[in-house]
């Protein structure tokens, strides 16, 4: 919005994406606090990590054609 006008963010979309970032977030700390070796940890925050990346395409442009998306 700031640099092009193609980009036409609400109120919402900025409430939607503050919750995915800080939820993943809280839990990627979860996960570093309780989960028990390295590797668990790594692979717990790559799946994590895969997830907030995927849900963050759909909620953009609807990859998968959900209800979320708009679509």
């Amino acid at each position: 919005m700031q640099f092009t006008s193609e980009v036409n963010w609400t109120l919402s979309d900025f409430v939607i994406a503050a919750a995915l970032l800080a939820g993943t977030g809280l839990v990627l700390e979860l996960i570093m606090k309780n989960a028990h070796g390295s590797n668990t940890k790594i692979i717990l925050a790559a799946v994590l990590i895969a997830i907030l990346m995927l849900a963050w395409a759909e909620l953009a442009v609807g990859v998968f054609g959900t209800p979320f998306a708009g679509s």
